[in-house]
């Protein structure tokens, strides 16, 4: 009789062992504030699509992307949110990133000069430019007027800077024309601004097929070899999020009240449309071989300052172990 109980016991303890829930893995998320990965994660919090993944999102908000850059490289954070060339250019310099495709949000040339309609309009002009003089953007919009004869270099005045003072001086019409971040091109436009250069056409007039995955979800090799199931339970989990922002008003409200405290609706509504159109669409064989011709043309006109000591996109730069497909 005694040996019977034991057997039952021990049998019960596994059964109530095997019944209970598995502990959340958790995954260590640096993010810039203002990024729309914490849209995503907001979403995904309020849906508890966390808890349907089994992951525990520990999230740290950052001043920029170069703090997230900080934490990827000294160990503070597991994932980060950056773009393909600095991945291209850290493993260079002997770094192990890669990179998984979160969105295609590129900015465009803004303008309210109705003579402005496209890159040969900007000729004699004056152009902001947020960001240095080796922005990937900059660099791209170079590339594509000097295919439209343009020599942007020779023929507009160029003025760089950060992208809130770009956006300003365009609002007290000290620019002609101000080529900026999407958002802050979203932000223009909702006072008035029209897209004379949509960077998007000029992705596709050096050669890319689609709309090109700009950043991504940033991590180690080794981290991604520990933990793939985790990363794939994270990117099915966010690639929900952004559906239901898609698609779904209750989602959109969460955005609205967390993440643009302070925003007009008009803006609301293009950030909105901005955003679902930058939604990833394509499977990654095809953003990597379109970040190859880009990156071609890039180095070509950035050389090592821009790209580093590879002239190539290195084929280790695009993560796929595990993939989400796209709709």
């Amino acid at each position: 009789m005694q040996r019977f109980f034991v057997a039952l016991a021990a049998c019960l303890a596994s059964v109530f062992l095997l019944a209970a829930p598995a502990q959340a893995e958790k995954l260590r998320i640096a993010l810039q504030k203002t990024g729309t990965l914490g849209w995503e994660l907001a979403v995904a919090k309020a849906f508890g699509l966390d808890k349907d993944a089994k992951l525990d999102i520990d999230a740290t908000e950052l001043a920029s992307t170069d703090a997230g850059k900080i934490a990827i490289q000294g160990g503070g954070a597991d994932v980060i949110i950056s773009d393909w060339l600095w991945v291209v250019r850290q493993r260079a310099e002997g770094a192990k990133l890669t990179f998984y495709p979160h969105s295609s949000a590129i900015g465009a040339v803004m303008t309210k000069n109705p003579a402005i309609k496209s890159v040969k309009d900007l000729a004699g002009k004056t152009l902001g430019v947020a960001g240095g003089p080796l922005d990937k953007s900059w660099l791209m919009l170079k590339a594509y007027a000097l295919k439209n004869d343009v020599d942007l270099d020779k023929t507009a005045t160029v003025l760089y800077g950060a992208p809130p003072l770009i956006a300003e001086k365009a609002l007290e019409g000290e620019i002609d024309a101000a080529l900026e971040f999407w958002n802050f091109a979203a932000d223009l436009e909702a006072q008035g601004f029209t897209r004379a250069v949509e960077l998007t056409d000029v992705e596709k007039a050096l050669g890319a097929k689609g709309d090109v995955v700009v950043t991504g979800y940033v991590f180690d090799e080794r981290f991604a070899a520990k933990n793939r199931d985790a990363l794939a339970r994270f990117f099915s989990m966010t690639k929900k999020a952004k559906e239901l922002i898609a698609t779904s008003d209750k989602a959109w409200d969460v955005v609205k009240t967390q993440r643009l405290r302070g925003e007009d609706a008009k803006t609301v509504d293009i950030y909105r449309k901005r955003y679902v159109a930058s939604l990833p669409k394509r499977p990654i064989a095809q953003e990597e071989a379109d970040a190859r011709t880009l990156y071609g043309a890039l180095a070509a006109l950035g050389g090592e300052k821009l790209v580093g000591p590879s002239q190539t996109l290195d084929p280790g730069t695009f993560y796929k172990g595990a993939e989400v497909k796209p709709n």
